[in-house]
């Protein structure tokens, strides 16, 4: 049953003021317009709504249970705008982003610290995905906010934010290769045992379509899923591998590794990407969490 809230606004303000006419003044209309709201929603509900006493008008066991629904009502509508409100202050609410592996040690560390120390009432709920499934999910509205790299073009995704994130050669420090500071050459790397994604991960991908134009191919001594078995595989000095410096920035810094550059445009160029999914209004925590990745996250500060 559908019942109109003006009617219910007119029948509530009655039993509280205790008269038509006092209600009427609450209201601003004439008492005859309040009486006629009441008789049409004494219509539709089958029953009389109040009765007349010496002390004035009150309610029916009918209109008992009207008044009580619409005080219910009323409570809900202010738990609703109370929670709006501080929905839209992002102080509450949940935040999905899905992300590469490689982000994830760039990511967790100091920038979702301290977005979360500012905005403590935001849960995020993070997934990790290839870059396939990185689209998906955003396209799908299975998450806000995706953090790919390698660009794979897409009619419903929006670049919010790219920056140039060079794929480097990461080799042990006591490798060959380690100590020469030029370009490395596809020769150079062809030969040399390689730790590489298993086919259809984005670097993976890149990595295949630069050897192809090279005319070479690519040494694989190792295929993973795991970016950890990547960079221990380096560590351990059972093979090299090929990641922007992000993704090995605390194996960089340990001194446990080292990068180097390699002589191929498509490796130059390569960039780590921030989408979300074309035309969708992200709420202001999500606009906020975008402008607060691309200032803290290594990964979206530009090579250059």
């Amino acid at each position: 049953m559908d019942v109109p809230q003006q009617r219910l606004v007119y029948f509530s303000t009655t039993v509280e003021s205790g008269s038509l006419r006092k209600a009427a003044t609450r209201l601003g209309i004439a008492p005859s317009a309040v009486s006629r709201q009441i008789t049409l929603l004494e219509q539709a509900l089958d029953a009389p709504l109040l009765e007349r006493t010496p002390r004035g008008i009150r309610p029916t066991a009918v209109g008992e249970m009207v008044l009580d629904y619409c005080r219910r009502r009323r409570m809900l509508e202010d738990e609703f705008v109370a929670g709006l409100e501080t929905y839209q202050r992002m102080e509450t609410g949940t935040l999905s982003l899905v992300v590469g592996e490689g982000f994830v040690t760039d990511l967790i560390g100091q920038p979702l610290k301290a977005f979360t120390e500012r905005y403590p009432g935001i849960r995020l709920d993070i997934q990790l995905a290839g870059t396939d499934d990185i689209i998906e999910a955003v396209v799908e509205d299975r998450a806000h906010i995706g953090l790919m790299f390698h660009e794979r073009v897409h009619p419903r995704i929006r670049f919010w934010h790219s920056s140039r994130q060079p794929l480097l050669l990461i080799l042990p420090p006591n490798h060959p290769l380690a100590g020469d500071e030029s370009p490395l050459s596809f020769e150079a790397i062809a030969d040399t045992p390689l730790a590489a994604w298993r086919p259809g991960h984005g670097i993976r991908t890149l990595v295949d379509q630069a050897f192809d134009e090279a005319g070479r191919r690519p040494r694989i001594a190792l295929e993973t899923n795991s970016m950890a078995v990547l960079r221990q595989s380096v560590v351990a000095g059972l093979a090299t591998t090929l990641l922007p410096r992000f993704a090995a920035a605390r194996e960089l810094d340990d001194g446990t590794v080292v990068a180097r550059p390699v002589a191929a445009a498509p490796f130059q160029n390569s960039q780590a990407h921030m989408i979300t999914r074309v035309q969708r209004r992200l709420p202001k925590a999500g606009l906020a969490l975008l402008r607060h990745l691309r200032l803290w996250m290594q990964a979206f500060r530009s090579a250059d």
